[in-house]
């Protein structure tokens, strides 16, 4: 890696936002090499830029920060087409008379919207939005799980949630998060809600994760489960290749970009 000697700070970030573009890390010891700077002002600079939400800082260095931890209303302009796609893929994974467990989150409507309606099969759920799409499907069972409502994903959370999903067993949990990085694991924006989706993968015999391409190769701050407890990720055809391919040396099964 060439050296790069007096460079401002404003150019400082647009070259760690360029690196995390094109490496999915970069690492504070060899930018600061590179730069013919100090570590500290390498830090600094990545946490001015996780302050602005830009980059998710890791030991040694940083990630990319997903746009997936704007609230419900943002999220829902973000990657339309690319939910539709991952949306449809997981929908051709449930079977008749399934106990399905559905998360929350914009993909999660969309699956609850893709669901043939010819289906026979009950879906459990801790979002309002979800049972509410699915109010008019003819043949789903619908079972709302109750509790604190997590306004930012309009999603129960809290002790009463947690109860809840205690006492129920599913065939198949389809888990929505904000970045699936091949190192970071699957992540979130907040720990209750992390709490939540864990206790849903502990009780579902399968779990499928709803990847959209701009989750691929992201991170946020809290982890939900490692990449080794799920089945799949469900990405879509945008997912960013280096990050699909690391993921898949890591042993994941990554489906929907082939």
């Amino acid at each position: 890696m060439a050296r790069v000697a007096g460079v401002l700070a404003a150019q400082r970030k647009d070259l760690i936002l360029d690196l995390l573009r094109a490496d999915g890390r970069v690492v504070a010891k060899e930018l600061a090499a590179r730069l013919d700077l100090s570590e500290d002002t390498i830090r600094r600079d990545l946490r001015e830029l996780a302050a602005e939400g830009r980059v998710q800082r890791v030991h040694g260095g940083a990630l990319p920060a997903s746009p997936a931890v704007a609230d419900f209303v943002a999220r829902t302009a973000i990657g339309r087409g690319a939910k539709a796609d991952v949306a449809r893929l997981a929908a051709s994974l449930v079977r008749p008379g399934q106990t399905v467990a559905l998360d929350g989150g914009t993909t999660a409507r969309e699956l609850a919207r893709q669901l043939p309606p010819d289906l026979v099969a009950t879906v459990v759920t801790h979002s309002p939005t979800v049972a509410v799409e699915l109010a008019t499907h003819p043949s789903v069972e619908v079972i709302v799980v109750g509790g604190r409502l997590f306004k930012h994903s309009v999603v129960a959370a809290g002790a009463a949630a947690h109860e809840a999903i205690g006492r129920i067993t599913a065939d198949v949990f389809f888990l929505g998060v904000t970045g699936v990085h091949p190192t970071a694991g699957l992540t979130t924006g907040d720990a209750d809600e992390a709490a939540v989706k864990r206790a849903w993968v502990q009780r579902s015999a399968e779990t499928f994760v709803l990847g959209s391409g701009e989750k691929i190769g992201a991170a946020s701050a809290f982890e939900v489960v490692p990449l080794a407890e799920v089945t799949a990720v469900l990405t879509d055809a945008e997912a960013p290749p280096r990050a699909v391919a690391e993921l898949r040396a890591a042993g994941v099964d990554v489906r929907g970009v082939d």
